[in-house]
């Protein structure tokens, strides 16, 4: 027979508790997932907007582009930012394929219309800000 005095060995989880283990890195990986997707559908669909002939839907999807990189970074370290790179990554491609009427969202730069040269630089462009948020010391991400 057990004592009543003794805490059991296994205790519920209570509400506000912070999750630990497997669930928590999940959650982590979904959520930074869909902020890299969620990002890069925002920025697909506006990196050739032009200003003034000013390419400002590019400058701003990759200013957006490395904002969130920073926010996963900061949030949970590298693997959150993994994650945010992976839903990125595979966003652009998927939204890169022609539409059912041929159309495309991201050109090739061998196209005759201006600004085509947009699509090379998001897709390149949006990678290499990543991988330079990746390359950020990690004393800048350091709770203080």
């Amino acid at each position: 027979m057990s004592d009543p005095d003794q805490t059991p060995a296994i205790t519920p989880a209570t509400p506000g508790a912070p999750r630990r283990g497997a669930g928590r890195v999940l959650g982590i990986a979904v959520v930074a997932i869909l902020l890299g997707a969620a990002v890069a559908a925002l920025g697909t669909a506006t990196q050739r907007t032009l200003w003034h002939d000013l390419p400002v839907g590019l400058v701003i999807a990759l200013a957006l582009t490395l904002s969130a990189g920073v926010l996963a970074r900061a949030w949970s370290g590298l693997p959150a930012l993994a994650g945010a790179a992976v839903g990125w990554v595979v966003m652009v491609e998927l939204m890169s394929l022609p539409g059912s009427g041929g159309d495309v969202l991201v050109t090739d730069p061998t196209a005759g219309i201006p600004l085509a040269w947009a699509g090379i630089a998001w897709t390149y462009g949006g990678v290499v800000l990543l991988g330079v948020v990746a390359f950020l010391p990690r004393r800048w991400f350091e709770r203080r």
